[in-house]
């Protein structure tokens, strides 16, 4: 049917609002898995140190009745033990007029913007502390690093023959080796080490790859459904705790690890330390517009090395 002659429609009219909604639709990955599970402390230096210790090997030896102390058993020292704090900033400016006009999904640009900002630096500690990265002292324009998580764990791992493994008190990175698929036997030969240094770890960190492979491993916790009487059937097609001779494990994917590495972790053995936590600071004024940052100082505690271990060198695909 053709239009009749001279209808005035939309395409010819001026003037028409325009429809905008009130909302903002944003995706991005916020979990920080890491941060989450692991406590957080302050630290009042930019380099903070603390201490470990282990109980000497155990003996068998019998002690004959009323002998006396011929030699004395000798006696370690602690391991002392350190890392730098880092700093990571995310700044803006808002011209003044932009935070007065009637803006569609926010009332007020700055507060957004403050939120959005505090968002990604979380996400930022949350990868720096993940990141295979030896420390840095830092200096004049030189920024200081926190030694990240692969470069303390080097006792309970199991990597490629080819890679080389970090010393394991933050002062270098480990050499990645070629990939393999990730195995149980893997998992398996990590715990055992982990449990043999008198660990208990209780989580493993993967990337998305490898969560979908754990899914598969035999140690999966069985999993029983009951449909309802009404309603749809929900059918759960991931595993999130793998039980081991060693030990249960919640199993946590984490999108700003390595995906190459699975971690085992024992949350007590770590945290968080903030010379600064996270914090919003008005910069000076200087034209028409609002300047700021969001930032933060912080390193990565590794209490004691051997409560945790890592698998190395997975293939992510």
């Amino acid at each position: 049917m053709a239009i009749v002659a001279n209808t005035f429609t939309t395409f010819d009219a001026k003037g028409i609002r325009e429809e905008l909604a009130n909302t903002i639709a944003s995706i991005s990955p916020e979990e920080t898995p890491f941060q989450s599970n692991v406590g957080s402390e302050s630290v009042s230096n930019t380099f903070f140190e603390w201490q470990t210790d282990e109980l000497a090997s155990t003996s068998t030896t019998p002690v004959i009745s009323g002998d006396d102390v011929a030699s004395f058993d000798a006696t370690a020292a602690t391991t002392r033990l350190g890392n730098y704090t880092q700093i990571r900033r995310r700044s803006y400016v808002i011209a003044d007029n932009l935070n007065a006009v009637d803006t569609a999904g926010r009332a007020d640009e700055i507060a957004y913007q403050v939120a959005k900002r505090g968002k990604e630096i979380k996400r930022d500690v949350e990868a720096v502390l993940l990141a295979n990265n030896a420390r840095v002292a830092g200096g004049t324009g030189t920024a200081p690093e926190t030694a990240g998580l692969p470069s303390w764990i080097a006792s309970n791992i199991n990597e490629a023959g080819d890679a080389t493994a970090a010393t394991g008190d933050g002062t270098d990175a480990r050499t990645a080796g070629t990939a393999r698929d990730f195995t149980e036997a893997m998992l398996k030969d990590v715990m055992q080490k982990t449990w043999d240094a008198g660990g208990n770890p209780s989580v493993l960190m993967v990337g998305g790859h490898n969560k979908q492979v754990v899914s598969g491993f035999a140690g999966i916790a069985a999993q029983r459904y009951m449909a309802p009487s009404e309603g749809p059937t929900t059918i759960v097609g991931a595993a999130d705790v793998y039980m081991s001779d060693f030990g249960t494990l919640t199993v946590v994917p984490n999108r700003f690890q390595g995906a190459s590495s699975g971690f085992v972790l024992d949350p007590e053995y770590a945290s968080v330390c903030y010379l600064r936590p996270i914090q919003q600071v008005d910069l000076a004024k200087t034209g028409d517009a609002e300047k700021g940052m969001l930032i933060a100082e912080f390193g990565l505690k590794v209490s004691q090395e051997k409560a945790h271990g890592a698998i190395y060198d997975l293939t992510t695909s």
